[in-house]
């Protein structure tokens, strides 16, 4: 008899947490895709002519960026365990840096090939403004990739003018020399 009722507390269990499991949002690289190219189109007045010419040139660019980020990933996975091999790869995350720099050089004048440089940059704008949007709310929402507000906790301060600028200003940590 106990058994039978731990089993079935175990499947209720179970059924609870995958429930729940399918409640939370998940990231969909497809959504987010999606938000960034309306985003974009929307704050850079894209017409749809533009919008279809310049984001089949920008996901060009985002394949090429995203190898090497890949690249920096695996790098950055496990530390070497001499000199000779941090030395490795900081010289080797360097060249990947450098690499990304010049893919966006080389994008940047392509696409002010197929827009006015007006354009061009309120497209970087409007993405630089984008992904500050989306790491804050996911830092807010504990991977809530939708944008809700911010849960403070108890104890904290911020800022005066939070939300015009100014970073919280946490409290400070005991001083522990003596």
């Amino acid at each position: 008899m106990k058994k039978l009722v731990t089993t079935l507390l175990l499947v209720v269990l179970a059924l609870a947490i995958h429930a729940q499991d399918n409640q939370t949002p998940r990231f969909s690289p497809e959504k987010f895709e999606a938000e960034l190219q309306g985003f974009i189109a929307k704050e850079a007045h894209l017409t749809p002519q533009e919008a279809t010419k310049f984001f089949a040139v920008y996901k060009e660019m985002q394949e090429k960026q995203r190898a090497l980020f890949d690249k920096q990933r695996e790098l950055a996975k496990t530390k070497p365990s001499d000199e000779q091999g941090c030395l490795k790869v900081i010289k080797e995350s360097d060249a990947i840096d450098l690499e990304l720099k010049q893919i966006q050089q080389t994008y940047h004048a392509k696409f002010i090939k197929l827009l006015s440089a007006s354009k061009v940059y309120d497209i970087l704008q409007a993405e630089q403004r984008f992904h500050r949007r989306m790491m804050k709310s996911w830092g807010r929402g504990g991977g809530n990739w939708q944008g809700q507000k911010p849960q403070w906790g108890q104890g904290q301060k911020v800022g005066p003018h939070w939300g015009q600028g100014q970073m919280p200003q946490w409290p400070q940590a005991p001083n522990t020399q003596r």
